[in-house]
């Protein structure tokens, strides 16, 4: 059975991990561009700043991913406790923010918690996103944080998403909890699965893929974009000519792009990618001269006086993503902008409105931002899959028609499935696509079952 696989993102380097370990030879890996990684990859820029693309952080479910990671890194990372905080009403709240309101100012404060002890509604009848935010958190938390900050994120009307991805991802309401946290003056910082994560020392995020690959470079093939696939043939054929035959094509690119690059494909199959919608993100990097005392890993920023939903201080996850691994000199802040028809950003100006983000949100003083010496833009132009209300119906018309043709879309925009999009969810799509192929095995994450 000859396996091709398109993309060398953790998807696809997963599949490839796995086939490498079990001793399967006969497939081949094809990247479009010159270095393995897809949105989990890491740049150097020219004055020495080291960029990831978007806020990554390294937890798992799964002990083969955790092993994978292990060889590829061996010691040289660091373990981090999070610490992320929310920008608003010009002070800080913990993250989560709904069980931390008790920072915010007295009238805000109230207004929440008058929320949580009147909701209405159940969460279990509610038909969208939107509305189930109301019945779980009152609308005092809706109108402060939930609203303000998911329509920055998402990018699209609320209404359209629905309710079923939010899992482990929302942290729920727990009002005793709460109400005993204001009487006692007390945090509430140790929710979610990434409370405490792992970073490479060198080379950002994208060293882990870079270290996962290194024991099969000679299957990989950068610089090889896809062009056609011909479904009948089983050919692939790529932009710079090349064109190679398959048995079982495992592929990882955008499902709308990858269905509209297939020849003799139903109608039906084409119109269903309508169904399909994601967002765009503007990643700024900015290095500054001097350093930074602040403790914060990423803060969130609901407001509408920054373009942007969050900020990583990435100089705290490693001295080595700053010149000279000195962060008494050098610091970064990594700043993420969703763009999308509904919520249109100018790539031409948003490095500029970002430094004014950060000095309207408090982030940086004004004199600063003469200290900036490196402005890197990465423009990533699909961000996140939204889980839209259309979206697995549009789902279950595409999967089932491409695995009849020996095809198995998987990963972040493969699969379509935010919920089952991060990094180790993505590279365990990967292992168990291959063993579905080679052993007949169930596949549990990309149906939410592992």
């Amino acid at each position: 059975m000859k396996i091709l696989i398109l993309g060398a993102g953790p998807t696809g380097l997963g599949a490839a991990y796995h086939l490498n370990k079990l001793g399967h030879t006969d497939w081949r890996l094809f990247e479009r561009n010159g270095h393995v990684g897809g949105l989990s990859a890491s740049f150097l820029d020219d004055s020495g700043f080291t960029w990831d693309v978007g806020g990554h952080v390294l937890f798992s479910h799964y002990e083969y991913f955790d092993k994978a990671v292990a060889k590829a890194l061996g010691d040289t990372y660091y373990e981090h406790q999070r610490e992320s905080w929310v920008r608003i009403l010009q002070t800080w709240v913990p993250y989560p923010f709904q069980n931390n309101v008790r920072h915010l100012p007295y009238d805000a404060l109230q207004a929440c918690v008058k929320g949580l002890r009147n909701l209405q509604g159940n969460p279990l009848q509610t038909t969208n996103f939107r509305d189930w935010m109301d019945t779980v958190f009152g609308n005092g938390i809706v109108k402060y944080f939930m609203e303000p900050y998911n329509r920055k994120v998402w990018g699209v009307p609320l209404e359209t998403m629905s309710k079923e991805w939010i899992a482990e991802r929302v942290s729920m309401v727990d009002l005793a909890c709460i109400e005993k946290n204001i009487a006692d003056e007390r945090d509430d910082l140790s929710w979610g699965p990434n409370n405490t994560f792992k970073f490479p020392k060198l080379g950002g995020t994208g060293a882990i893929y870079e270290g996962i690959a290194g024991s099969f470079r000679d299957w990989i093939h950068l610089n090889h974009e896809m062009q056609t696939v011909d479904l009948e043939a089983k050919q692939v054929r790529f932009t710079n000519g090349r064109v190679e035959s398959y048995d079982v094509l495992i592929t990882t690119a955008p499902l709308d792009v990858f269905v509209r690059s297939c020849n003799s494909m139903p109608e039906a199959v084409v119109t269903a990618t309508d169904g399909l919608v994601h967002n765009g993100g503007l990643i700024v990097g900015l290095g500054f001269d001097g350093g930074r005392t602040d403790t914060k890993c990423w803060m969130y920023f609901p407001e509408n006086n920054s373009p942007f939903y969050r900020v990583t201080n990435f100089h705290n996850y490693s001295p080595y993503n700053v010149p000279n691994s000195d962060t008494d000199r050098s610091f970064s802040l990594m700043c993420e902008t969703t763009y999308s028809p509904h919520k249109p950003e100018s790539s031409a100006t948003i490095v500029g409105e970002t430094i004014q983000g950060l000095i309207k949100s408090g982030m940086i003083e004004n004199r600063q931002s003469e200290d900036i010496v490196s402005r890197y833009l990465i423009d990533i132009p699909y961000s996140y899959p939204v889980p839209t209300l259309g979206r697995d119906r549009a789902l279950n018309l595409i999967q089932p028609y491409l695995e009849s043709r020996d095809v198995y879309s998987r990963g972040r925009f493969g699969a379509w499935k935010y919920e089952v999009g991060n990094m180790d969810h993505s590279f365990m799509q990967g292992v168990e696509v291959v063993d579905r192929l080679l052993a007949g095995a169930e596949e549990k994450v990309i149906n939410g079952k592992g």
